[in-house]
């Protein structure tokens, strides 16, 4: 793995950028460097192949492939890769996203895609992360961090309502 946090994200399509925006700055709020891209699995498939095969030369350490509807992207990377692929499966026009989650999780064997909740990018994110965190120990403390900002939001919402409920 190279020195420095690197996490590409990919995408089927520019219409999913911003489904990625919350990904992207969670990422980089924890110092991990991003390297954003469209690829189309169906349109230039010789471009996943290309990219998967070498993210691991380019120092990628992990890959989020978030697309929609016939959602192939995450596949089709992982089965060119031995990198760690999250699936981000984003709501279209068609069946709320359903499809796309679907044809992300259900991977065969040998060729695993883990998989975030549709629209998830914020959890792509911090799974990536996560995973990252082993072998970066200040991107585990800077999570560490954010979990406790976590505890103490919930809290302090907590007692908002605590009051305003008091007043009624």
């Amino acid at each position: 793995m190279s020195k420095t946090a690197k996490v590409a994200v990919v995408m089927g399509s520019d219409s999913d950028f911003p489904k990625l925006v919350p990904c992207i700055k969670i990422l980089k709020e924890f110092g991990i460097e991003v390297d954003v891209n469209v690829i189309s699995a169906h349109r230039t498939p010789e471009d996943a192949e290309v990219f998967a095969k070498s993210a691991e030369d380019n120092g990628i350490g992990v890959i989020i492939a978030a697309a929609g509807k016939a959602a192939h992207l995450g596949g089709i990377i992982a089965a060119h890769t031995v990198l760690p692929v999250i699936g981000l499966p984003i709501k279209s026009s068609t069946m709320d996203g359903l499809d796309s989650l679907l044809s992300i999780v259900q991977m065969p064997k040998g060729i695993p895609v883990a998989t975030v909740a549709i629209d998830g990018g914020d959890n792509a994110g911090i799974l990536a992360a996560q995973m990252l965190s082993l072998a970066f120990p200040e991107i585990k403390e800077k999570l560490k961090a954010y979990k406790v900002k976590m505890k103490e939001e919930v809290r302090a919402k907590n007692a908002a309502i605590k009051a305003e409920a008091e007043k009624l």
